[in-house]
């Protein structure tokens, strides 16, 4: 399949719509202006894979709107920043819970492009064998607990990772038992029951567990300033103050900037694995889609629009990479070309995967496969020829 090359910082067209640039323009190498926060293998970390979720996501709507993905696919265009800062810096026995805007959180967490794109495609070798699709990706190998498509069911799931995480190095004495959980939310949930009960809980039995507000200052179409409350002594809300209110930090951080946010997501996590507890994490951050591929995009203004996309994360980290010697123009190109080719790559093996098998539906759904019940012969359902490959008669 002959795909469109991309590169970092260009969004893909939708139909009717303009191209937006947003590239920055090229700088040459220059010696370091003042000592890196980062070494150049992290910067190369960073910068990777924050153009592959970039790269991955434009990719999306070309296929979505090619006919092959289905159903409602929400892009994460505009907030790798926070994926990156938080998701690179997690080991592989630490856990993340997201949202139906989860292709970039399996992406930063290590779930192969590959797998991912072929959930989307609804094939058998998607991560969730082509049954969860866009907004509900899962992989326990990765510790990935799943992208949940309504607002706030996934933020309890996350605690749940956190409880059994303190359980077993305070009450079973496990030492080694100190993994992190991680479950990222918008603005919008944070006006459900499930967040304050959530922030309670964690605070209760200081859990380590960081709340991550990805706050886009729109839920879907109905603006943050809008929905939410101001906090006390302010103008306009802000979240992370209700972080101190639970008795745990409260961190407001820039979230288009992909190092300010790895610093907060490096002390929050540091401060979870000493056993200090939760960090609830405010990033500011823009998507530069609309809410779905579905959605026309025609409340948020241009004006609006076209100040976020300046600050697109990506060539801001690029800037800083090339004036802090991290890595030359060269390093960034090869980069770049890596992610196009995992891209295209992740495109053809989802086309030319197979579908999940008809039977593939009857499984994983009692624990007890007599759960299907007694046929008209006395026998369970499940004991008829033909019932695991989906053929048996079962009405």
């Amino acid at each position: 399949m002959q795909m469109l090359k991309q590169r970092s910082g260009v969004r893909a067209a939708q139909p009717g719509r303009r191209t937006v640039q947003v590239r920055a323009v090229a700088a040459p190498v220059k010696a370091p202006s003042s000592k890196a926060i980062i070494t150049p293998e992290v910067a190369k970390d960073l910068y990777y894979d924050m153009v592959l979720g970039r790269e991955f996501e434009e990719m999306c709507a070309q296929m979505y709107y090619r006919g092959k993905m289905f159903g409602f696919v929400h892009l994460y265009s505009g907030q790798e920043a926070v994926s990156t800062g938080v998701c690179r810096l997690l080991r592989q026995d630490d856990y993340v819970v997201s949202t139906y805007r989860d292709h970039v959180h399996a992406l930063s967490k290590g779930v192969p492009a590959r797998e991912v794109m072929a959930e989307l495609f609804g094939k058998k070798t998607g991560c969730c064998r082509g049954q969860g699709g866009s907004m509900h990706m899962f992989s326990s190998k990765h510790g990935l607990l799943g992208g949940y498509a309504f607002i706030g069911e996934g933020i309890p799931v996350g605690l749940g990772a956190a409880f059994q995480s303190k359980y077993r190095h305070d009450v079973l004495g496990d030492e080694k038992a100190d993994s992190v959980t991680c479950s990222f939310f918008g603005d919008g949930t944070c006006n459900v029951g499930q967040f304050y009960e959530s922030l309670n809980m964690a605070a209760l039995y200081k859990l380590p567990h960081i709340f991550v507000v990805e706050n886009n200052l729109w839920a879907i179409g109905m603006s943050h300033l809008r929905a939410t409350a101001s906090t006390a002594g302010d103008n306009d809300p802000h979240i992370y103050k209700k972080g101190p209110a639970f008795g745990m930090p409260g961190v407001l951080v820039d979230g288009m900037d992909v190092l300010k946010v790895r610093q907060v997501a490096q002390e929050a996590i540091e401060r979870a694995r000493r056993g200090e507890g939760p960090t609830l994490i405010e990033a500011e951050t823009y998507r530069f889609r609309g809410h779905s591929l579905a959605d026309p995009d025609e409340l948020r203004s241009k004006e609006e629009k076209a100040k976020w996309a300046a600050r697109d994360p990506i060539p801001q980290l690029k800037k800083y990479m090339l004036e802090h010697g991290l890595a030359s123009e060269a390093d960034i190109k090869a980069l770049e070309d890596k992610v196009a080719e995992v891209v295209e790559d992740s495109v053809k093996f989802a086309d030319e995967s197979p579908k999940p098998e008809k039977g593939q539906l009857l499984e994983n759904v009692f624990a007890d496969p007599r759960g299907f019940g007694i046929s008209e012969d006395g026998l369970y359902r499940y004991m008829q020829p033909g019932f695991s490959s989906g053929t048996a008669i079962v009405s």
